[in-house]
């Protein structure tokens, strides 16, 4: 069986952004550990987020470099990763980038006897061109079933286009649990029924999920089944459950951190007595906002650890925290100027809460750390996933962020900054979400461990492409 394992070769082909290449990174690596050869492609100057990465790890795993389209599309050298976009603009270049590396693909497949593709969504037409060589696509979507519930079933009823303003309440028909929007947090696309650039990547992305051969999730049974089930059975959809990706990553060195200084400030706090404060790597908030925060961080009295990202307008100026901030807040406060060890962090014993932007990634790893929730949504599928987190598993508070924004995120006062971080570390009910949250991620570990359910899932997928190549 192992030998037949060994015969299968299956190339990840991630989106050119942290927040799909990290995950796509884990899921070769738990392909690997069950024997599949496997190859991911990137771009030159997004190969280095791999390589170290892949060399730490136990079972071999392959890079494929194509070189990334910036001149043909007026984007400035170097740009090569969605992560440093920072307009609307430079956006429409980088996914007009994309459809450069079609021919690279085609190219590739023609001559690696791979058995299987795994592509991000965004890269609509991969299906196409793997199906010329009689190679399944299977696509990688980066969220929950139950976000892909909710654009389904916008899509289907369009229950937004009943409400008179923007503000009203809604609620989506048909899923398995009573789940409310307004219009405001929702994508302008949908919002407004217009089609831009970006919403036709969109629709052709989930048009080519239709067509392809099923889609892998990075999430496990216990955490959604209502809507693992519904996307399967109901909506008709095949899909795998193999996650949580992260939870690959069992040893330190593999987690790729030295002695950071922020795990040596944490190993001084007692248990469960710091709140982390962490909103990704493609987040922008004013400095208005960050004032906000700072505020309502230090009225709430719990040790906290922020992380400002490294290109926010401030980096490395603390011209946005308020005057005697850091005085006040020493000992208690720990600022991280742009790249933190978030798994680590949200793993150690004395975090005791999570303050998040809700992209599925955070998400999980949140969960994954059994740490109950602070959430703030910003754009893209976050605001389905702080409803998964506030309204389904309840293991979580939401700060109050009401509107949708592509690139800068909504303004929130501190002082509901402060009542959700206190909700979550000292509330009434704080206790009460403190233990979903723990058992939740028992759950996710056991899901991954021989014999779990995302472990059974992959044994199962594995043998069915297998037997497709037979």
């Amino acid at each position: 069986m192992e030998t037949k394992a060994q015969e299968l070769h299956i190339i990840f082909f991630p989106l050119m952004a942290q927040g799909h290449m990290i995950p796509v990174l884990d899921m070769a690596k738990i392909f690997a550990s069950h024997g599949v050869k496997c190859t991911i492609i990137t771009t030159p100057l997004n190969s280095s987020i791999f390589t170290n990465r892949i060399t730490q790890n136990p079972h071999k795993i392959n890079l494929e470099i194509f070189e990334f389209p910036s001149a043909e599309v007026g984007l400035s050298e170097g740009v090569e990763n969605m992560d440093q976009l920072n307009s609307p603009e430079t956006q429409k270049k980088f996914f007009k980038a994309l459809k450069f590396l079609k021919d690279p693909l085609e190219e590739f497949l023609k001559e690696s006897h791979a058995h299987c593709l795994v592509a991000d969504v965004f890269f609509h037409w991969a299906n196409d061109v793997a199906t010329k060589f009689g190679i399944p696509t299977i696509v990688f979507h980066g969220t929950s079933f139950f976000a892909m519930c909710c654009f389904a079933d916008l899509g289907i009823h369009e229950p937004h286009k009943l409400v008179s303003s923007d503000l009203d309440e809604f609620e989506l028909p048909g899923l398995p649990h009573k789940i409310r929007f307004t219009r405001s947090q929702l994508p302008d696309h949908i919002r407004y029924g217009f089609e831009d650039d970006f919403s036709r990547v969109i629709d052709d992305a989930l048009e080519s999920g239709k067509r392809s051969y099923g889609m892998i999730v990075n999430s496990f049974y216990e955490l959604e089944p209502d809507y693992a089930d519904y996307y399967r059975n109901v909506m008709g959809r095949r899909a795998w459950h193999i996650g949580p990706f992260s939870l690959c990553n069992r040893f330190f060195e593999e987690k790729l951190v030295d002695e950071h200084e922020c795990l040596k400030w944490l190993d001084s706090k007692k248990p469960n007595s710091v709140i982390y404060v962490c909103f990704g790597t493609t987040t922008q908030f004013q400095d208005s906002q960050l004032l906000e925060i700072a505020m309502g961080l230090e009225a709430s009295e719990q040790h906290f650890i922020w992380v400002v990202r490294k290109n926010q307008n401030f980096y490395g100026n603390e011209k946005f925290l308020p005057e005697g901030f850091e005085d006040r807040t020493q000992g208690k406060g720990l600022i991280v100027w742009g790249w933190a060890p978030q798994v680590l962090i949200l793993e150690h014993k004395a975090v005791g809460g999570f303050v998040t932007h809700c992209g599925w990634n955070s998400t999980l790893e949140g969960i994954s750390a059994g740490l109950p929730m602070v959430t703030w949504p910003v754009f893209a599928e976050q605001f389905f996933n702080e409803k998964l987190v506030t309204d389904v598993l309840r293991n979580g508070v939401g700060v109050g962020a009401k509107q949708w924004v592509r690139l800068e995120g909504d303004s929130v006062k501190r002082e509901a900054i402060t009542k959700a971080v206190r909700a979550v570390m000292v509330g009434e009910e704080s206790e009460e979400m403190r233990m979903r949250a723990r058992e939740l991620g028992e759950k996710a570990r056991r899901a991954v461990e021989e014999g779990g359910s995302s472990y059974n899932e992959i044994k199962s997928l594995i043998e069915e492409l297998k037997s497709c190549g037979s």
